[in-house]
């Protein structure tokens, strides 16, 4: 029996469409944001890596629902949407006043973290053009109707930029439905979004709203409990450790409270430094749950996408296979090959993936 009624392919111009902000992500390297001289730039954003690791590492059919301010920053973020094969189509171009008091482009300061130190992330995305975005602006018909998607990705991230982000998401969400497209949603809970607006308490609202209409919930240790009140006990304010029987139980809690949930997945992952983590996932389908290999004492160069990596490996295995199992592993290792090279996005191959999955070594190919 299949766990999600999929559209066909051969009915569908799109595999997955997401919606979301694209920021430049500008990097330090191996130095920190307060002192550096020189940056690396990237793109990146939580739910457009969703659909570029889709088409980049998987080859599937994908594109994204943003805003830019027409400018050469704009413009240097959809080369590198372009360069990642994602269909940059629906994308809205809003004028520049030239200085940015009523549109901009996000920026996105991000340094790795290293041992005892963190990554850290400062964004700078006030006025953005995606976070204006409102109700109307996209022909969610045109999209969902005549083009087609099997898949449509969101998440909270994009909920929290401005107030009417959630009602965009909110009209996308109510189009996917009537055209009968599976519709993912990753919590991806920031603190620092929510501060200025309501804080934890506007959170749980929107995405308790939002949370209605999904079908596939994405998450990490902390997001469930952060963005929909299901508290997990069991594990420390660090997480220096996990227990995945409380995780399940708070999974059970989330999809008796949401029906709707299909499948619901949550990434597992033991802190120890910036640079070593456990790293594991699991997957609750049809009543049953399924959990990825448990990678411990992992080694991160950049974590920063690792998340996203697991979610757009996770929506492969289910567009491929149907299988919670082969799902969940197509999305752990995924994410754990994502975070050994640098950026947001993934740099991982298929073979990559799969050979992981199959207990592939780190051994030198030649």
């Amino acid at each position: 029996m299949a766990v999600l009624n999929l559209k066909s392919e051969d009915k569908c111009r799109y595999d997955c469409i997401s919606l979301g902000e694209v920021m430049l992500r500008l990097d330090p390297g191996d130095g920190r944001v307060r002192n550096a001289r020189a940056f690396k730039t990237w793109e990146g954003g939580g739910e457009y890596n969703v659909a570029r690791g889709l088409r980049k590492c998987f080859g599937l059919k994908t594109a994204v629902v943003t805003s830019f301010a027409d400018n050469d920053v704009g413009r240097l973020l959809e080369d590198f949407i372009m360069q990642g094969g994602v269909d940059t189509g629906y994308i809205k171009w809003v004028p520049y006043d030239g200085i940015g008091r009523t549109v901009r482009n996000g920026l996105n300061f991000t340094e790795r973290g290293f041992g005892i130190r963190g990554a850290l992330g400062v964004s700078d995305r006030g006025n953005t053009a995606a976070s204006q975005l409102k109700k109307g602006d996209i022909d969610w018909d045109h999209i969902f109707g005549k083009n087609g998607a099997r898949w449509f990705h969101t998440g909270g991230i994009y909920a929290a930029l401005s107030e009417t982000t959630p009602e965009v998401i909110l009209e996308a969400m109510q189009a996917a439905k009537k055209y009968g497209t599976v519709i993912s949603y990753d919590l991806n809970y920031r603190p620092s979004l929510w501060k200025s607006t309501g804080g934890q308490e506007k959170a749980r609202e929107v995405n308790r709203e939002l949370a209605r209409y999904v079908d596939v919930m994405i998450g990490n240790e902390e997001d469930f409990t952060a963005s929909l009140g299901f508290e997990v006990e069991g594990v420390d304010e660090n997480l220096s450790k996990l227990d995945t029987a409380n995780f399940r139980k708070m999974i059970s809690k989330a999809v008796s409270a949401y029906p709707n949930f299909k499948v619901t997945a949550t990434t597992l992952r033991t802190v120890k430094t910036a640079t070593v983590n456990s790293w594991g996932a699991i997957c609750w389908a049809g009543g049953n749950f399924y959990e990825a290999t448990l990678r411990e004492d992992l080694e991160i160069y950049d974590r920063v996408g690792g998340g996203d990596s697991f979610a757009s490996g996770l929506i492969f295995g289910f567009l491929k296979t149907d299988d919670p199992q082969q799902a969940v592993e197509y999305g752990a290792a995924h994410g754990a090959l994502a975070m050994t090279t640098p950026g947001d996005t993934s740099m991982a191959s298929l073979s990559e993936v799969e050979k992981l999955i199959k207990g592939g070594s780190a051994r030198v190919v030649r």
